[in-house]
């Protein structure tokens, strides 16, 4: 059995952004950092969710942005967005955007807490360094896949070439999910997300740790982005299907306590050499729901119902035909990944917190063939 934990606040609805300054102001935050990326700026959806702010919020002086987060947020992305909070005597943090920058801002708050080097805090650590002292941070999700806004983790690429989690599952003080925030996000984008969140739904409700609460939020999850997915990827201004995109991606993430599966020890392993997560973990579901078939007896049912899926539908099928319909890649080859790397990448996985918690024991050699049959 899992510890049951629901932690985050969080504001959801159109128009929610309005309550970034009254829980800047609640927090004591008078200094703010605001961390996000180029293309959020370019496109107007930066401003759009700093637009309820005023002078009094930010401190009477210009926003300390911090704009450089990479596609996978990094070990070095994190030591310089540090270096910027303290350079500009900032007392909180505001992170707004895609799960990049949103973990990138939870693991910058950890090093503000206690500086000491990130790996320590990594929970492939020996002995994991506890999280402490850490300025408040609210965070404000433009897409709806990561969920990191409810997340228990900051995903990171250490130096080492690791990509794993700092667990930090107290350090947002505020999540402000304001679908409007989403819809501008390009086609491409709202499908790989989509897939993301969807991925979630389905591997922790598939994985063996006991926890009927995030069973149901998952299945509730999963019903709502199945059912708009293709909806908001067609037309991005659908207003209701981008509030149910918004509501699954949260769900799914909230579910993570139950631990994930073979698609995301495989997507951390290949995310280290900067492909993109909900790519990834679009092209290898199909297969690993196949693989795991057998061990999923009484999982698969509950999973198709959600889905609204005949009784016998082949979910490996429904999920390659899904992945074709939103215009996604088909397989690790068209990523440009080689197979020659399998055989790390089959080791990385095996290491992976998420190969813990897969329904069927794996071990390299169904690594490499799950590898082979996503490429």
């Amino acid at each position: 059995m899992s510890i049951l934990q629901f932690l985050t606040k969080v504001h959801f609805d159109y128009g929610s952004r309005r309550e970034l300054p009254g829980e800047l102001a609640r927090n004591g935050v008078k200094r703010p950092m605001f961390v996000t990326d180029k293309g959020l700026i370019a496109a107007g959806v930066f401003a759009m969710a700093t637009e309820p702010l005023d002078a009094a919020a930010t401190g009477g002086r210009p926003l300390a942005v911090f704009d450089d987060t990479p596609a996978n947020p990094t070990e070095d992305a994190v030591e310089a967005g540090h270096a910027m909070f303290v350079r500009e005597q900032c007392d909180g943090i505001v992170a707004i955007g895609g799960g990049a920058s949103l973990d990138l801002a939870k693991a910058i708050a950890v090093m503000c807490g206690d500086p000491a080097p990130l790996w320590e805090y990594c929970n492939r650590h020996a002995k994991p360094r506890p999280v402490a002292d850490t300025p408040p941070l609210v965070v404000l999700p433009t897409t709806s896949g990561s969920g990191s806004e409810v997340g228990r983790s900051a995903v990171i690429i250490f130096r080492n070439g690791i990509k794993a989690g700092v667990g930090c599952p107290n350090v947002v003080k505020a999540a402000i999910c304001d679908p409007e925030l989403t819809l501008g996000l390009p086609r491409y984008m709202t499908a790989a997300t989509g897939m993301d969140a969807l991925t979630h739904c389905v591997e922790t409700f598939c994985s063996p740790t006991v926890n009927p609460p995030a069973d149901a939020i998952a299945l509730d999850g999963l019903k709502r982005v199945y059912a708009n997915i293709e909806r908001v990827t067609e037309d991005g201004s659908d207003r209701e299907g981008r509030w149910h995109m918004m509501m699954g991606a949260l769900e799914g993430a909230i579910c993570f306590q139950k631990g994930l599966g073979a698609v995301h020890s495989m997507s951390h392993a290949l995310g280290a050499l900067n492909h993109h997560h909900g790519t990834l973990n679009a092209i290898l579901l199909p297969h690993v729901i196949g693989y795991n078939r057998e061990w999923l007896a009484d999982k698969l049912p509950p999973l198709r119902l959600a889905m609204g899926l005949p009784a016998d539908a082949d979910l490996r099928q429904v999920f390659l035909d899904l992945n074709a319909r939103l215009g996604l890649p088909a397989g690790l080859k068209a990523l440009g990944v080689e197979e020659s790397i399998f055989d790390a990448i089959a080791d990385a996985s095996l290491a992976d917190n998420a190969h813990k918690t897969n329904p069927r024991p794996l071990d390299k050699q169904d690594y490499l063939t799950l590898l082979r049959a996503a490429y």
